[in-house]
């Protein structure tokens, strides 16, 4: 399956996916929640205006999965809003997301990605925990995240943006 990843950092492109892809699965699994609703139903105003990227996942130019950054203070962003077409789930798209993800945080000079979950979700929080994320517990969650009442886990990414050169004698 042939999958690119575009990555919207000014200008909002495939809004009406970003929201019908994660509405379907949010109400499959929890309920949408008010924050849910501001940021689905204006992804420019709530993301990309304020210094976030919006990332798709696209199968013959056509949308299949989606995440975005989320800008929390100058050294965290957020791993949001992440939710894979239920055609597509199985092939790889969540980690591919998850991946271009971190390098453009890493890129950004972000220190920190956090994220929020639930342990209803098993299948994500082994690929987060793949991926390098901890969980730490709530009270822990210095980035200004607005907490939603169906997170149970709080995650986090330590970021190095320096490769320093091995050093050799």
């Amino acid at each position: 399956m042939n999958i690119v990843i575009d990555i919207r950092s000014h200008k909002m492109a495939f809004a009406g996916y970003f929201k019908s892809i994660n509405e379907e699965w949010i109400s499959n699994n929890f309920w949408l929640e008010e924050n849910d609703d501001q940021i689905l139903n204006d992804p420019q105003k709530y993301i990309l205006d304020k210094g976030g990227n919006v990332f798709f996942a696209l199968h013959n130019n056509n949308p299949v999965g989606t995440c975005a950054l989320i800008v929390r203070d100058a050294i965290t962003c957020e791993l949001a809003k992440i939710a894979v077409d239920p055609m597509f789930q199985g092939h790889g798209i969540g980690k591919m997301l998850c991946i271009t993800f971190i390098e453009k945080a890493r890129q950004r000079g972000f220190l920190r990605i956090v994220l929020e979950g639930n342990t209803k979700m098993q299948a994500s929080l082994t690929l987060y925990r793949k991926l390098g994320f901890k969980e730490i517990p709530l009270e822990y969650n210095h980035s200004n995240s607005i907490h939603h009442t169906r997170c149970n886990v709080f995650m986090e990414i330590i970021l190095n943006p320096y490769n320093p050169p091995e050093y050799q004698i």
